[in-house]
């Protein structure tokens, strides 16, 4: 057995793209060998022995035993390594099952950013970094998922940063920590509070920094998504809803997932959104016959319960405008008189009443003056609408009547509304769907699955630069728009940089943000202090918006304790560091469980002849997840010495005691 392990990976070092650093990526090795890569199959094939090993003969075919090839790599006897020995030595372990039957809590990708940065070069791409994808089994997971206690309570407002000195039942919250830990903490305040969800979650590109030994293959990742929209489902109201932002490399699959977790029955819509365009460095890629623009992400929309759920009616802007609208009505005294805007137009610049003989300058000379005329003068346009087969059988009699008139007759309906009917139909208002951006006037049409408007995200927005791949405020107002109302609660649990908290303070809807990360200068709390002071960017200028600044919101984070190990090693830089680290955790930290008693001293011998990133792989996982936060059951233990204001600050947040002023203790 061992020479047929020698051969496999003497063959599969021939293909440099199964190698990093000088070692075989087994992941995507098994990746590969299950999909069928034909460029990995032809390989195996090249090798006799190896071929008759994981090929059968079926007849005149050779069918590949991926199942077979799978074990054979994951075996543990291939492709040992000094981290792996290590690890088996002090008792870690893995195991796989099924994304439908898995148990498992895939806790974190807190560099998630990293990968969505869209802007970025190949040395970007090759950057070192240390990603913390880790998946618990059900037995590692006591009182992971408990609510947590929450501290560094603080206030922003108009008045700058205040101390917390009560919490009301209509607070916007931001909070720091683990998106996972942090939902299920919101489960006793707001379960089934929530009205809209949108998420922009990690796509698991495999087109990043993240190389196949370190990321999250796909099953990694979707469990990563089942964690957490089980637990976003139970926190959505009866008649939320749920967007996810994704691209094509996932979207079939997270798809399915979703329809597993909130039903298809419940599924709305996949919408396309474009975000691109069909120009730029990728041309060549084009031209080549390689790969199309790529110019869509997709929105998939759930409703927790369909048949209570009801989106608003929206006006979007239209391609082009519809010349239908028209005439111009204006009310005078004893009547209205009525213009033919098009004809009216057409005489005034070319002397004819229609477009035969024009150039086709003449041509769009005349339509921007006529739809620069008809949105300027929207309140006043209408269009003559003669299908009226649907209306009742009063407003068809009162419509008969008027069909022989020329003139303009006024139908008050039963719930007091004027229609004013022309040629025996009924003139409908542009005003009406008239849409605004930056203070232009657009034709609206209603919204479709296809949003070609939203555009690439703006460079700033709030007074933080805002990189490819993070998602415009104009996009966010459509969704928030579509599924909300004034104060309902909107939930972003991806927050990143903040859009979905700016546009829904400024749209006044109460939100709720969940970040793991801090982007200094892009941070979205940053941002938001620059939206409550009057930010004139993004959305704010919009006429249904007006937004002035104002409002506040109350931070918080999750109480660290194993975490700020974690943190301590995304920052350490070298092996003294790092060491040091490893030396507090022994001493002041929770080690997990499945570590062998093994004296320290000779388990820091075989430490120091780890690699940098070996030490911190190592270290976070032999961290006691169940202790990355305090619970919010041992919040009042003076071992972790948290206060009696921030105690009393947490009872109120999860409504133990009446909302009010905190006293402090006597």
């Amino acid at each position: 057995m061992q020479n047929l392990f020698d051969d496999l990976k003497d063959l599969l070092y021939q293909d440099e793209s199964l190698v990093a650093d000088g070692s075989l990526l087994k992941n995507k090795i098994i990746e590969l060998a299950l999909q069928l890569d034909p460029q990995l199959l032809q390989l195996l094939l090249k090798h006799e022995k190896i071929k008759q090993y994981f090929f059968k003969e079926a007849g005149n075919i050779l069918v590949f035993d991926k199942i077979k090839f799978q074990q054979f790599i994951s075996n543990k006897a291939f492709l040992p390594d000094s981290y792996t020995s290590f690890k088996n030595k002090i008792g870690l372990f893995t195991g796989r099952e099924y994304i439908s039957e898995n148990k498992e809590v895939v806790l974190a990708w807190p560099y998630k950013d990293t990968v969505l940065e869209g802007g970025q070069t190949k040395e970007d791409i090759k950057r070192d970094e240390i990603f913390w994808n880790e998946s618990l089994a059900p037995e590692e997971i006591d009182r992971l998922l408990s609510p947590k206690a929450l501290c560094n309570f603080t206030r922003y407002d108009s008045n700058g940063i205040n101390k917390v000195e009560d919490l009301s039942a209509s607070e916007n919250y931001l909070i720091r920590g683990n998106n996972l830990l942090v939902m299920h903490t919101l489960l006793k305040p707001f379960e089934n509070k929530i009205k809209l969800i949108y998420i922009d979650p990690p796509y698991n590109t495999g087109n990043d920094s993240f190389r196949y030994n370190d990321s999250f293959n796909h099953s990694s990742w979707l469990t990563f998504m089942k964690n957490r929209l089980e637990v976003a489902k139970r926190l959505l109201r009866p008649e939320g809803a749920i967007f996810i932002q994704i691209d094509d490399k996932e979207m079939a699959y997270l798809k399915v997932l979703c329809d597993e977790i909130f039903g298809r029955e419940n599924f709305k819509e996949c919408i396309a959104v474009k975000n691109g365009s069909e120009s730029g460095v990728n041309a060549i890629n084009v031209m080549r016959g390689e790969q199309l623009f790529k110019v869509k992400e997709h929105l998939l929309y759930y409703a927790k319960n369909n048949a209570l759920h009801k989106f608003n009616p929206l006006y979007v802007k239209a391609i082009a405008y519809n010349d239908s609208y028209r005439l111009e009505v204006k009310k005078i005294k004893g009547g209205y008189i009525v213009t033919d805007i098009y004809k009216e137009l057409l005489k005034k610049l070319f002397n004819q009443d229609t477009l035969r003989g024009l150039t086709k300058e003449q041509k769009h000379v005349f339509y921007a003056a006529f739809e620069e005329h008809c949105l300027e003068n929207n309140e006043h346009i209408y269009a003559l609408k003669q299908d009226i087969q649907k209306s009742g059988d009063s407003f068809k009699t009162f419509a008969a009547a008027n069909k022989k008139k020329d003139l303009v007759d006024e139908y008050i309906t039963a719930d007091g509304r004027t229609i004013l009917v022309y040629k025996g139909g009924m003139l409908t208002p542009l005003k009406e769907r008239i849409v605004e951006e930056n203070g232009n006037k657009y034709y609206g049409t209603l919204v479709s699955d296809f949003w070609w408007d939203i555009g690439a995200t703006p460079s700033s927005e709030g007074g933080v630069e805002l990189k490819a791949g993070k998602k415009p405020e104009k996009l966010l107002k459509r969704i928030i728009a579509l599924c909300t109302d004034e104060n309902d609660i909107v939930l972003d649990f991806f927050l990143g940089s903040g859009s979905t908290a700016a546009a829904a303070l400024k749209m006044k809807r109460r939100f709720i943000g969940i970040e793991q990360l801090v982007y200094d200068e892009n941070d979205s709390v940053k941002r938001l202090q620059h939206v409550i002071s009057g930010d004139q960017s993004g959305i704010s200028k919009d006429s249904d918006i007006n937004w002035k600044g104002g409002s506040s919101f109350v931070y918080a984070e999750l109480k660290s304790i194993n975490q700020h190990f974690i943190t301590e090693l995304i920052q350490a830089k070298t092996d003294r560091e790092v060491t040091q680290v490893f030396k507090d955790v022994f001493s002041k930290g929770f080690v997990s469980y499945r570590v062998k008693e093994i004296p320290f001293k000779i388990l820091q011998k075989e430490f120091t002849s780890l690699t940098l990133n070996e030490k911190k792989h190592f270290i976070k996982e032999i961290l006691d997840k169940n202790f990355l936060y305090l619970p919010y059951s041992e919040i009042e233990d003076v071992d972790y010495a948290v206060d009696f204001h921030t105690q009393k600050l947490n009872q109120i947040f999860y409504n133990h005691v009446p909302p009010g002023k905190v006293q402090p203790s006597q």
